[in-house]
């Protein structure tokens, strides 16, 4: 018997904050070079577990400015010596004020972040020989962006599309009607066989979700 190939990307999902974030850890298999999505928080658990997957961390990349899912980064990013890649300029606003955020839900020590690179629309990131691209989705907030890998039929969804569900836009800043238009104008068009994994929650398929997701059906 000859062993079964490697994916070319392994991906670990590490829970942070009250919050239950989805921050996860993907890895181009050949290289082993990681990016960090999205630590909200808990930065000593997610620095045990890059020692524990023997990854090389060169990149933290965040979809958008909400504590439980960039709390951390400014914290980690210094700790590894790494640049913090995104979102969107749109949600600088967050990304300042996170030590005020943390506090509201008495969270102490948050950093505000300041990323080394924004993202837009159409911009591109890669680990390795593999490459992202990047979509610009508001609605959630307005700097949220997407990252997508063509190839592996693979989507890093954050607080947009959810199994079952969509991102929270009731705050002030929120805009239910251009979070459903993205999803639908720029995620599900990315094809039903996409898998995805969500910001909070269990993975889907954008197939499954344009199907059967109450908030996608016209």
């Amino acid at each position: 018997m000859t062993d079964q190939p490697q994916a070319p990307l392994q991906i670990a999902v590490i829970p942070v904050t009250p919050f239950e974030q989805n921050c996860s850890i993907v890895w181009e298999t050949k290289t082993k070079q990681a990016a960090i999505v999205d630590p909200g928080g808990d930065v000593p658990r997610l620095q045990a577990a890059i020692r524990e997957l023997g990854v090389k961390p060169v990149a933290i990349w965040l979809t958008h400015g909400h504590l439980d899912h960039a709390g951390g980064a400014t914290e980690l990013a210094d700790a590894l010596s790494i640049p913090i890649i995104g979102p969107h300029e749109g949600d600088k606003f967050l990304l300042d004020s996170l030590p005020e955020q943390g506090l509201r839900f008495d969270i102490h020590g948050m950093k505000a972040v300041t990323p080394t690179r924004w993202l837009k629309d159409g911009d591109t990131v890669s680990l390795g020989d593999l490459t992202f691209e990047v979509a610009h989705v508001p609605g959630h907030s307005p700097g949220h962006v997407t990252f997508f890998q063509k190839d592996l039929r693979f989507l890093l969804a954050g607080d947009t599309v959810f199994a079952g569900s969509v991102g929270r836009t009731d705050l002030p800043y929120g805009d239910h009607a251009a979070l459903i238009s993205g999803i639908k104008a720029k995620l599900l068009p990315l094809g039903d066989d996409v898998q995805f994994l969500p910001g909070h929650g269990p993975a889907s398929t954008l197939g499954e979700e344009r199907r059967n997701n109450p908030f996608l059906q016209d």
